[in-house]
């Protein structure tokens, strides 16, 4: 890592890959080093494992698809997470519901003064 603290750093690359990558980016909907890295990562995966290209772009796809439905690393993450899934559910209403519902049994009747 660099003084900066950046996690990246610059390469030169010929113009002609750079516009290629451009090319084959954007239906894809990827940055140009998006695109770069990914042939980089297709190309890593093919040359250690013996897969064929179709086989190492489908391992990608897999690996992708799983890290979208991964837990969230941060617990608040997952607890947010957790909390928007009850909402949509409608489990959170009920669950409110029940709570107070528990509670007022358990309270105390109170009477009023006329």
């Amino acid at each position: 890592m660099s003084a900066t603290g950046s996690a990246f750093s610059s390469v030169k690359l010929p113009a002609g890959l750079v516009q290629q990558a451009r090319e084959a980016a954007q239906p894809q909907r990827r940055s140009v080093a998006g695109q770069i890295e990914y042939w980089a990562t297709l190309g890593r995966i093919a040359e250690e494992t013996g897969l064929t290209v179709q086989e190492a772009r489908e391992a990608i796809a897999c690996y992708d698809a799983a890290a979208r439905h991964a837990v969230p690393a941060d617990p608040l993450d997952a607890i947010e997470a957790r909390f928007l899934a009850a909402e949509s559910s409608g489990r959170l209403a009920q669950a409110v519901r029940q709570t107070v519902q528990d509670n007022r049994s358990k309270a105390p009747t109170v009477r009023r003064a006329a």
